[in-house]
């Protein structure tokens, strides 16, 4: 079974995390597979619009932990260099815009991915958690950037500690989504897309540019010191102890 499902219909491209056995949980395959996606839907010409969501009732719990622990020499630094990294970059470089329809829990990378996205929309049942610390580890995948330009620097750090799940109605509250939808969630999200996809896209370009410029420019500064923070927290008794419990927990549910 594929782990990225696309659909192409009148000028979107619809791009659906496909592991629902494991809470959409990216591992190396989907990865790889979103990457790939995105470069083929931006250099076709009918594609003015992408939408990332996810199967079932998820949208993704972040990095497959299970998978991360296979080898245990894995360097975290070199994982979010081949993975994560150029793919927040990829998102934020696009010329099209970028949906994130959240469409259930979203949590750790998932986060970074929805977060560089330029219009985030989330039904009233989906909820964003940090995560990182969780497993003792640092922010990645731009949430130590992205996350406070939204939500501030005081909650980013609290919701970071603490690992409680913000609530999509918090989120469009606070600004970082863009709408929230009930039983109208996945018709709010084709309009969107849709009003998106019949935009000047030059214009449309040129502006995501210019806001990344001003508002993010040293995004890629910022995703390589992640990279650095996380092989040390990777290497910690803490982390080591915390993946035991969790993985743990998995084989009891």
């Amino acid at each position: 079974m594929t782990t990225l499902l696309t659909e192409l219909k009148s000028g979107l491209a619809i791009l659906t995390l496909n592991r629902p056995s494991r809470a959409n949980a990216f591992n190396f395959e989907m990865t790889n597979e979103l990457k790939d996606a995105l470069t083929q839907v931006e250099a076709d010409s009918n594609v003015k619009c992408i939408v990332i969501t996810g199967s079932g009732k998820v949208f993704s719990a972040g990095q497959d932990i299970t998978e991360m622990k296979q080898g245990e020499a894995i360097s975290y630094r070199e994982h979010l260099e081949r993975t994560y990294n150029p793919l927040i970059l990829q998102i934020r470089n696009m010329g099209k815009p970028v949906i994130a329809a959240v469409n259930g829990a979203c949590a750790g990378a998932a986060l970074g991915i929805a977060l560089a996205c330029d219009i985030r929309i989330a039904h009233s049942s989906a909820y964003f958690v940090v995560g990182f610390s969780g497993i003792a580890l640092a922010p990645d995948s731009g949430v130590s950037l992205l996350l406070p330009k939204y939500i501030g620097l005081g909650r980013a750090q609290e919701y970071f500690y603490s690992n409680k799940p913000i609530t999509s109605h918090l989120a469009y509250e606070w600004g970082m989504v863009n709408r929230v939808g009930g039983f109208n969630y996945q018709k709010l999200v084709m309009q969107i897309a849709a009003e998106l996809a019949a935009g000047p896209q030059e214009a449309f370009a040129a502006g995501k540019q210019a806001f990344n410029q001003a508002i993010i420019p040293n995004l890629a500064e910022v995703l390589n010191h992640e990279g650095i923070l996380q092989e040390k927290a990777g290497k910690s008794a803490e982390h080591l102890k915390a993946v035991n419990v969790f993985l743990e927990r998995r084989k009891k549910s």
